[in-house]
């Protein structure tokens, strides 16, 4: 399940690679994001992101102490921009609806439809796309709009030999897992939407609106970077290797999950809420996670090790609290905890 769900971002990410504040501006941000919300079709789960200050603030923010590996980020989306004309920087808003189909015992097939609105022309984007694909690609008609659907395993077969020889391996893992096609179309002027086809469709028939469950859970922090909200199945202890079956219970009364992720200053804040169905089942989740947290701070408190240190810490500054059938988690990392983190990647 979560290989074919990274499969496909990640070959919506190759699509997009081959092909190409004051509170007005939060407001105009969330309007924009509940508008292309509203474009999804019926999905388990959903997320939103503001691109502009993704790519603006928060990751040079989180990488600043990083510098080759943000400065080979931002080169290789010049050298997109060079090949193609294509900026994806120009992205300004993004709303993802992921669909979960049970196709087996503890076996999901994760599906994703990506709405992407800003300074774009979605038409020539295509067009970009339909070069790359040097024909290996079909028209469908949905009314006045045209699906444009492309053999994603062909494709990134083909464009293999432009990814670097150490990432290989990466790549070939990738397109072993790649299976499904993916859908393109222009939704309007600026918005594009892709993703899995039977999504795109119902994206563009807009006969099975988004679950206002859903909707109704997100932009909790109207500043986010990123927001979500995510119905689980029934069942996801099953899916963790938990030798405790208390926590497996309270996992499994989990029904709503939903929170974001902001940058400002030099801060990171995490907030996310578990819904349960009953007031006791958040009572016993959250009495789990404080118990983890106080064995967490045990094992770590004599560690010499820097990155250990942080991990530590933040353990330490997750605060868990209970209001009803939620339980809630604020966390708040400094940019100086981010920075050890960050610095030791390659």
């Amino acid at each position: 399940m979560k290989n074919q769900f990274f499969a496909a971002i990640v070959l919506c990410v190759l699509f997009l690679n081959l092909t190409g504040s004051s509170f007005a501006e939060v407001k105009g941000m969330n309007t924009q994001t509940n508008q292309l919300v509203s474009l999804l079709p019926a999905s388990d789960g959903v997320v939103t992101l503001d691109v502009k200050r993704f790519f603006s603030t928060a990751l040079p923010t989180i990488l600043s102490a990083n510098q080759p590996m943000l400065n080979k980020i931002l080169g290789r989306i010049d050298e997109i921009k060079t090949k193609t004309g294509i900026d994806i920087r120009q992205f300004e808003y993004l709303a993802a609806g992921i669909s979960a189909k049970k196709i087996g015992e503890k076996k999901y097939d994760l599906d994703p439809v990506i709405i992407a609105r800003g300074q774009i022309n979605a038409a020539a984007l295509i067009a970009a796309g339909k070069l790359a694909a040097n024909g290996k690609y079909r028209e469908e008609k949905i009314g006045s709009k045209t699906i444009y659907v492309f053999a994603a395993k062909e494709i990134a077969q083909q464009n293999k030999q432009a990814v670097n020889p150490k990432r290989s391996s990466m790549v070939d893992k990738v397109i072993g897992k790649l299976s499904q096609e993916l859908a393109v179309a222009a939704f309007d002027t600026n918005t594009i939407a892709f993703g899995a086809l039977p999504l795109v469709r119902q994206t563009l028939e807009a006969r099975t609106p988004i679950n206002s469950e859903l909707t109704g859970l997100l932009n909790k922090n109207e500043v986010s970077v990123v927001n979500f909200a995510a119905k689980l199945p029934a069942g996801m202890g099953a899916f963790l290797p938990l030798d405790n079956d208390e926590l497996g219970k309270n996992i499994d009364s989990i029904r709503f999950v939903f929170g974001n992720v902001n940058v400002s200053g030099d801060n990171t804040s995490v907030h996310m809420t578990a819904r349960t169905l009953q007031n006791a089942q958040a009572q016993g989740l959250f009495e789990t996670l404080e118990g983890f947290q106080i064995l967490g701070k045990i094992a770590l408190s004599g560690s010499k090790s820097a990155d250990k240190q942080v991990y530590a810490r933040l353990i330490q500054n997750a605060r868990f609290s209970v209001n009803a059938n939620d339980v809630i988690l604020n966390l708040q990392v400094p940019q100086q905890d981010i920075d050890v983190l960050i610095g030791v990647l390659k």
